[in-house]
């Protein structure tokens, strides 16, 4: 029906605000139906929520720093691929998720702004992919990246032969 949202409590119309209580019906009802259950892994959401942090302008990276270097080594051996669940952690209820992620913000970017950002970046992807309601996302910023950091790193290996 357009212009109603069904609960399980009957319908409310798009004028009404929906209370905390109806919200999570809505979910619910969206995960749990008639004819069955999803139920999301804690994994998928931890990788939604990765994804979602690292799209972040602003954000170097995600993760710790031992984080980080295990990531960087996986990626290259052969056939190793990205950890997107790397610096995030969740829990995952039947209708409900939290969220915390360790982020490296980029020199020069209000933090605060980055971190407002990577939450509402992180309950959007969930919200919408999983419809899980997101009751909360905490931001650590555990470094900032310098570009000259990459610069040093990136120094020329000597040759081999002569």
């Amino acid at each position: 029906m357009a212009g109603t949202t069904p609960t399980q409590a009957g319908t409310v119309n798009d004028a009404q605000e929906l209370t905390p209580k109806d919200r999570t019906r809505v979910v619910a009802s969206a995960l749990t139906t008639d004819r069955g259950t999803t139920t999301i892994a804690d994994t998928v959401v931890s990788k939604i929520a990765g994804i979602a942090a690292r799209d972040v302008a602003g954000v170097h990276d995600v993760g710790g720093g031992a984080q980080r270097a295990f990531g960087a080594f996986r990626e290259r051996i052969p056939g190793g691929s990205t950890n997107y669940s790397q610096g995030v952690s969740v829990e995952v209820g039947q209708s409900e998720a939290a969220v915390d992620v360790d982020i490296v913000a980029e020199y020069g970017v209000a933090i605060a702004d980055v971190a407002e950002a990577v939450r509402r970046s992180v309950v959007t992807g969930i919200e919408r992919m999983t419809g899980l309601r997101v009751i909360e996302v905490n931001v650590s910023v555990n470094d900032v990246w310098l570009p000259q950091e990459d610069d040093q790193d990136r120094e020329p290996a000597p040759s081999r032969v002569q």
